[in-house]
């Protein structure tokens, strides 16, 4: 069985160690204490064996994480044991100094009139590394301010460049759609996002609509993309002119959740047709609008909402169904959907 273990630290950042040979086995949520480049960290587990392998093997952004700064032939770093009461005493009482140190890196990089953002300050656990995570537009020469900053600390000094969108997911917060953002939740991988993707799902173009709290475009615009793309191959183009049964037409726009297709002539103003109609229509005369594959898929969907439309029928008023009759007089008494048969108890 595998011993890889991911320990999650402040924030987003997560490292991947060795499980002890001997003891009891860890458990996911355990506080454990571990190895770090000069001393000792803390962090909670959140994966282990093989889901920890593999998050692991996947990882694109291990640089956040202490066993990036290993060779790729180094032995991984081991968790040493789990935490003592009193050393997550010691963990809430660095992290509550953390917002201290961050006001005082700000005013040492006010005094180096340096053009830098500075979003969070993150102690080792054992005070052995303070790292200064910062946002800047350009290269910022910082060398005369991590000499200032380890005098006033008295601690090995770390600044870390971030972009926003990692500064969001390091910081957290709340989005337009009520949750916290997914950057801080589950999505460890930021995915690049364009325009493009809310232009092929009709949304708005403006950036200030479809930006998230950042002020990047949403991450969430990728994860309908692939759907749109598929479902839009089975309609014509917006804008095309199609020959059918009413003549010259042009495709004004579809809907490809109710799988219709807006149409309009000149000589008899618009209409709304299904795409197996519209289908059938241009096929009639000649043309070929879908592929075999996609007539046939909407030949069978079709089929099989009539068939269950005409189920739906019987069902509401054959006798030999039991209850059958109530059922369908109930139902057109509610004036609601199908609804199930009552037993035949009641």
């Amino acid at each position: 069985m595998s011993r890889t273990v991911e320990v999650a630290f402040k924030g987003t950042r997560r490292g991947y160690y060795t499980a002890p040979e001997s003891g009891e086995p860890l458990r996911i949520g355990e506080s454990v204490v571990v190895e770090a480049e000069r001393g000792r960290d803390l962090g909670r587990i959140t994966a282990l064996g093989e889901v920890a392998d593999k998050k692991c093997g996947g990882c694109s952004g291990c640089a956040t994480s202490p066993v990036a700064e290993l060779a790729a032939d180094a032995p991984r770093r081991a968790v040493l044991r789990r935490a003592t009461s009193e050393e997550l005493r010691t963990l809430s009482e660095v992290r509550r100094s953390e917002d201290d140190a961050r006001r005082k890196v700000v005013e040492r990089v006010r005094v180096h009139s340096l053009v830098m953002k500075v979003s969070d300050t993150e102690w080792q656990f054992d005070r052995n590394k303070l790292t200064i995570y910062f946002t800047a537009e350009k290269r910022v020469d910082f060398r005369a301010l991590v000499r200032d900053l380890a005098s006033t600390f008295r601690t090995r000094i770390e600044l870390r460049q971030i972009g926003v969108r990692d500064e969001a997911a390091r910081l957290s917060g709340v989005g337009r759609c009520g949750r916290e953002y997914c950057c801080s939740t589950w999505l460890k991988e930021l995915s690049p996002v364009n325009l493009g993707l809310a232009k092929d799902q009709h949304l708005s173009l403006n950036p200030s609509q479809i930006s998230g709290g950042c002020g990047r475009l949403l991450c969430c615009l990728r994860y309908e993309h692939d759907f749109y793309v598929a479902a839009r191959k089975r309609f014509p183009k917006e804008g095309k002119t199609l020959r059918t049964a009413a003549g010259v037409e042009r495709v004004v726009a579809v809907d490809i959740f109710r799988e219709r297709v807006f149409l309009r002539s000149e000589e008899r103003g618009s209409r709304i047709i299904s795409l197996l109609q519209l289908h059938e229509e241009v096929e009639g005369l000649g043309d070929v609008l879908l592929t075999g594959e996609l007539r046939a898929r909407l030949a069978e969907e079709a089929a099989a909402a009539r068939a269950g439309t005409e189920a739906d029928g019987i069902a509401e008023t054959d006798p030999s169904t039991p209850g059958g009759q109530r059922s369908g007089r109930r139902r057109r008494r509610r004036g609601s959907g199908p609804s199930t048969p009552p037993s035949e108890s009641e």
